[in-house]
């Protein structure tokens, strides 16, 4: 079956959000898709402002490549998902500007050093573990099988790979000889048996 994929952008307007907005120094802009299309409009509100660009829970790759030229983060958009992995992968004060709530907010460093512990616990499970499933999905844009060939050809444990389309990690009780599971699927699929992927370099 084909698929279409359409954008959905917000038409929030940002404006009363980024007027609470107190930060000094440079800052860096990012956003999910949906207000990707505002970040402009906020550099010429924020003059001291680089756009890094989109972010996704899984990848603030674009923020990392201007992590040097900042002190800091804005993310413009709802909830910590996304701001969590900015922190993570930047080492940078983050900040929220949320403009469904109108609300300005700093992220936590107690939330961000709870999901890097929660990651090297993860970590530490993956190293002794024995057996090892692999969840591997059939979803457009999560197959990552690139991805999923280097991590099988480096680590030298009795592994599975378990396909689907749909995952339900409440099935994953059927196989409780498997000690952890890495997920090349969506970031979102949470468990403390289940690392991401994109963990195994943290």
């Amino acid at each position: 079956m084909k698929k279409l994929f359409i954008e959905s952008k917000s038409n929030e307007d940002i404006s009363e959000v980024l007027k609470k907005v107190k930060i000094s120094g440079r800052i860096g802009l990012a956003s999910s898709i949906q207000f990707l299309n505002k970040l402009p409009e906020a550099k010429k509100y924020l003059k001291k402002s680089v756009i890094a660009g989109q972010v996704l829970g899984c990848n603030a790759s674009l923020c990392k490549k201007i992590k040097n030229k900042v002190d800091c983060f804005l993310y413009i958009g709802s909830g910590e998902f996304h701001p969590i992995r900015i922190a993570v992968e930047t080492n940078k004060p983050i900040y929220i500007a949320n403009p469904i709530t109108n609300e300005f907010s700093k992220l936590d460093a107690s939330v961000v050093e709870t999901n890097i512990r929660m990651k090297r616990a993860k970590l530490s499970r993956f190293y002794s573990a024995e057996k090892i499933g692999v969840i591997f999905s059939l979803k457009p844009g999560q197959n990552k099988l690139n991805e999923l060939h280097k991590i099988l050809n480096r680590i030298k444990k009795e592994s599975y790979i378990f396909i689907a389309d749909n995952i339900n990690p409440g099935e994953f009780e059927n196989f409780q000889d498997i000690e952890l599971w890495i997920n090349t699927a969506c970031p979102r699929i949470e468990d403390k048996k289940i690392i991401n992927l994109e963990d195994l370099t943290i």
